[in-house]
């Protein structure tokens, strides 16, 4: 049988197929011809059982010269259905979603070289559309290896090879906490003890079908600002852990069985996870409840918050992007650059940009999909003289109805009425564009995938005797553990991130799209600083020991970590000069130089070609490497990881999504807008199981390593 449809999936009955059939031939005069065989529906309208369904029959013995296939019947329609039946015992998927119908064989069985010769092709074709071409739900593309999707190397995890893709190796279908990992990479027992029992709290919710059934109905919106801040509470949290706790403790319990070994399982301290769905209030609103809607903290967050080196100094007006120039005009800010002209403000090196559009472009037509609504967004800050950022203007853009135009909408700071609302709206969509870019690029690639084939590289080329082994052991202590985890539960096709973040499907495509942006020597960070604008070359300042000069001090990331730079190059240098004496003993050390071209051309192999690597002939071009080497994994890592709870933890001052657009003056969205903006606020973020696992995130398995 084959069933084609466009609606929902359905289950269709056998014996009313049958007796649809034969009222269908008999009617036809034909009753002495019915064809045995095979059953073929399709349907081409409404979800339910039997709605707009055909039926057609394949001949199990009579072979159709022209196909090889049994013949078939003509379509007879299938509305009258009403019951399942055991040959049909399965579901059958929208056509639009598997682009072929489905067949159902009877119930006799053959070996396969045994099948009847008017069935064995489609035999192979029931196998081939069961299995899938990856292209369906949950199909990601291969990142690595090509010019379209670039990635970092990866470690091997000796799964064998993927049916789809031999290349790539294949993934448990389920989630498996006892990953392998080298040994010498592997967790501590105490330390992947405290790592799963923080994780628990976010991975429940996956690893559990009846969680999801369980908070199928706080899948609506909140209520109130308040209700929000009541989930923090003692009295809130105490409330959802009894129902959770009663009714989920002895599933994750089994479950966890069968995702750890049981030495592990034993180590597992379940008496700090009572409290399965209580957290503490974090840090941005413990003395100002309001302080995620105040505009002064929107644009302080932006230099010292989790995601503190995205911003860049604006060196154009107006922005410019791939394919046009930003909507935003000399009008929009002018009159709120604290007396300054916009020329004096952009030669004073005083605009300031949050871009998250030309990246975002080409995805939002995906992105936009199943509840979630995305922009593009570009923000522009004023740096006061106080040295606080003031927001100046948002953008959010959308694709035209045509290839290449846009739709852009500009939004401007208000203290109150309707511009107030509609300009919350606005950060609101800013935040979720910061939120994912955040946890997908400035954490993940940045500070964990990109340093993996470094780690590898080490293992494979680097004695265990060499220096430069010893100097960069303590710096990746973990990271491949965290990593192969990471892989399990977070990045993973159908994962935390996928589930929690707008870019849902494609966000491991996106992180590879932005990868191609990625050079080792400018993760450094003076040569960072500088390429955004947020510093100036300063070489022979005796005061600027790291080079460059802060456009203003007020930029923790930037002025500690210019001090925290400063003191790995100074190790680095004094460290390298004990063992290397010249130029040439780097040339010639023979370890180092294979550990060099792993790096360059197998672990980051994609961009083997690319400028941004040193040539390592020179003593300063290994102490140069190190330096950035060491920085990436603690200093540029910690700013990104650490504090996520205290900002990213409260979902009104990060959410990682947004389920509606901000509505235009005349629609009926607008109206309901306008009647109360703070609910149409709330209802446009994530729902509260979203949320409860946006709280798990922040707080548990992704702030849990060090």
């Amino acid at each position: 049988m084959e069933h084609d449809r466009s609606g929902s999936s359905m289950q269709e009955p056998r014996r009313a197929v049958q007796s649809k059939l034969k009222d269908h031939h008999t009617n036809h005069s034909i009753k002495q011809n019915i064809i045995k065989g095979e059953i073929v529906i399709q349907n081409h309208g409404q979800s339910g059982p039997g709605k707009s369904a055909s039926l057609q029959l394949y001949s199990s013995t009579a072979v159709d010269p022209s196909t090889g296939k049994g013949k078939m019947s003509e379509k007879a329609p299938a509305s009258s259905m009403e019951r399942a039946s055991d040959m049909m015992a399965s579901w059958v998927y929208p056509f639009q979603k598997t682009k072929s119908g489905r067949l159902f064989f009877s119930n006799n069985s053959y070996l396969p070289n045994h099948t009847p010769r008017a069935l064995v092709q489609l035999r192979q074709l029931e196998l081939a559309s069961l299995r899938g071409d990856g292209t369906q739900e949950h199909a990601r593309p291969v990142l690595g290896g090509s010019e379209l999707h670039p990635y970092p190397c990866r470690l091997r995890t000796g799964h064998p090879p993927s049916n789809t893709e031999p290349s790539a190796e294949s993934r448990t279908e389920t989630i498996n906490l006892d990953i392998y990992v080298p040994p010498d990479e592997r967790f501590s027992p105490k330390k992947l003890s405290e790592f799963i029992s923080n994780s628990i709290q976010a991975t429940v919710h996956f690893i559990i079908p009846e969680a999801k059934s369980l908070f199928k109905q706080d899948s609506s919106s909140f209520e109130s600002f308040d209700e929000i801040h009541d989930m923090f509470s003692s009295k809130g949290g105490q409330a959802v852990e009894g129902k959770v706790r009663e009714k989920l403790k002895g599933k994750v319990r089994e479950k966890l069985k069968k995702l750890v070994p049981n030495v592990l399982f034993k180590e597992i301290n379940y008496a700090g996870k009572e409290d399965l769905l209580k957290f503490p209030l974090p840090q941005i609103v413990t003395e100002n409840e309001l302080a995620w809607g105040n505009d002064e903290e929107f644009g302080r967050q932006m230099v010292a918050g989790t995601n503190p080196a995205r911003i860049k100094c604006l060196q154009e007006f107006p922005p410019q992007g791939r394919n046009r120039a930003s909507t935003i005009h000399a009008s929009h800010i002018e009159h709120n650059l604290d007396g300054l002209t916009l020329v004096q403000a952009m030669n004073e090196w005083r605009i300031f940009i949050l871009d998250h559009h030309d990246y975002l472009m080409p995805y939002l037509s995906k992105i936009n999909t199943k509840g979630v609504c995305a922009y593009a967004s570009r923000t522009l800050f004023f740096l006061r003289a106080d040295a606080t950022m003031k927001p100046l203007a948002i953008e959010l853009s959308l694709p035209g109805s045509s290839e290449d135009t846009e739709i852009s909408r500009v939004f401007l700071p208000a203290k109150k009425g309707t511009e107030a609302a509609l300009w919350q709206l606005a950060k609101a969509h800013v935040a979720a564009n910061d939120s994912a870019y955040h946890q997908l690029i400035s954490h993940w690639l940045h500070t964990h995938a990109v340093v993996e084939p470094f780690i590898i590289a080490t293992r494979r080329q680097l004695s265990v005797m060499h220096p430069v082994n010893w100097l960069l052991r303590p710096h990746f202590k973990d990271t491949m553990h965290i990593n192969a985890l990471a892989r399990s539960i977070l990045v993973n096709s159908g994962g935390i991130l996928e589930k929690t973040l707008f870019t849902g499907e494609i966000s491991m495509e996106l992180s590879s799209e932005l990868y191609k942006e990625w050079r080792f020597d400018e993760q450094a960070l003076p040569a960072d600083l500088v390429k955004r604008g947020l510093a100036l070359e300063d070489p022979d300042n005796p005061n600027s020991p790291s080079g460059v000069q802060l456009l203003f001090d007020d930029y923790p990331y930037g002025a500690d970590g210019l001090d925290i730079w400063h003191a790995i190059k100074t190790w680095v240098t004094d460290y390298c000069s004990l063992f290397y004496e010249d130029d040439y003993s780097v040339n010639s050390d023979v370890e180092v130089q294979a550990w060099w071209s792993e790096i360059q051309n197998a672990g980051h192999g994609d961009k083997r070609n690319e400028a941004g690597w040193y040539k390592m002939t020179t003593l300063l071009d290994l102490i140069e490497a190190l330096t950035t080497l060491i920085w990436i994994a603690s200093g540029l890592h910690a700013s990104v990881n650490f504090g996520q709870y205290a900002y990213a933890g409260y979902p009104l001052n990060r959410p990682m999504l947004c389920r509606k657009f901000i509505p235009r003056e005349g629609t009926k969205e607008f109206a309901e807008f306008l009647r109360d903006p703070d609910k149409y606020y709330l209802s446009m973020l994530p729902g509260r199981f979203q949320m409860s696992l946006c709280y798990s995130i922040n707080r548990g398995s992704l702030n849990a390593h060090i």
